[in-house]
């Protein structure tokens, strides 16, 4: 009988939320070409165009970026290393000068960090799904793969950029909020909830710089921005088609502790001969 009624009051709810759009349909007026909102489809084919388009991007197989990690906060400038190989192997290296080397790494299969804390990982969950995601090769012409949920919600503003925000939310793990300029169709911003051994913790990623490189167009400023610390990716030099083995984004070996050096022991000093009378 509870089902019953459940049921009647579904269809009820139903029928009066037809009705209710039927009415808002009626009064509602039509989209104009400034007022309606682009799809999803639309805004990221027009943003591989807006970086020099498929066919420029698809004659690339590896990557190599040098450039300079900045901690303002903290006053610390460090060098960083990043190789890319397709179609999905990917490894950062930064070395913190007072901290020592920090990488993250995807082999194709399986990801893994180091740092001098923590030492060698393994990652899982969001976080080995965060970086999958991350290693695909030429990602910009990959994104209605990697989020299969593409949602436009509004038109906003980062600064004084008019920006269509689109809401990608991928198999596995967060959505994501996208920021694309309205007039350059470039990714100027992206809000996303990075997991980590401590939990999730939200980033503000900011695009900026973009240059031309070898025919597609690429942010040379990267900065990245959370509740607890913020710091920046200035790229210097790009390079691609350069052969990397792919023993280079594996996981290293567990470090060795140092050894103890063996303590001998004391030598007992020589008896004294005995002196004749």
């Amino acid at each position: 009988m509870n089902r019953a009624v459940s049921v009647v009051l579904l269809a009820l709810a139903a029928a009066f939320s037809d009705f209710a759009q039927e009415k808002a349909a009626e009064t509602k007026p039509a989209a104009t070409a400034e007022t309606r909102l682009p799809s999803a489809d639309e805004i990221l084919d027009k943003y591989v165009e807006a970086l020099g388009g498929k066919a420029a991007f698809e004659k690339f197989s590896s990557r190599v970026v040098k450039g300079a990690l900045e901690l303002p906060a903290m006053g610390i400038t460090s060098g960083a290393e990043i190789y890319a190989k397709a179609p999905n192997k990917w490894l950062l290296s930064i070395e913190v000068p007072g901290f020592g080397l920090v990488q993250q790494g995807y082999d194709g299969t399986s990801g893994w960090a180091r740092d001098p804390q923590t030492g060698i990982r393994d990652l899982s969950g969001g976080e080995l799904e965060s970086i999958k995601r991350g290693a695909e090769f030429n990602q910009p012409l990959k994104l209605k793969a990697l989020f299969p949920k593409l949602e436009v919600k509004e038109k906003s503003k980062v600064g004084d950029r008019e920006v269509y925000v689109l809401e990608a939310t991928p198999a596995q793990g967060s959505p994501e909020k996208l920021y694309f300029d309205t007039k350059t169709h470039l990714l100027v911003r992206a809000d996303i909830e990075a997991e980590g051994p401590q939990g999730k913790t939200p980033f503000e990623i900011g695009f900026e710089d973009y240059k031309e490189v070898d025919g597609i167009k690429l942010a040379h400023t990267v900065s990245r921005s959370s509740p607890a610390m913020s710091f920046v990716i200035k790229l210097e030099e790009i390079r691609h088609n350069i052969p990397i083995e792919d023993t280079k984004f594996q996981k290293p070996a567990p470090e060795k502790p140092p050894e103890k050096p063996v303590e001998k022991p004391a030598e007992k000093p020589a008896a004294e001969e005995k002196k004749t009378p």
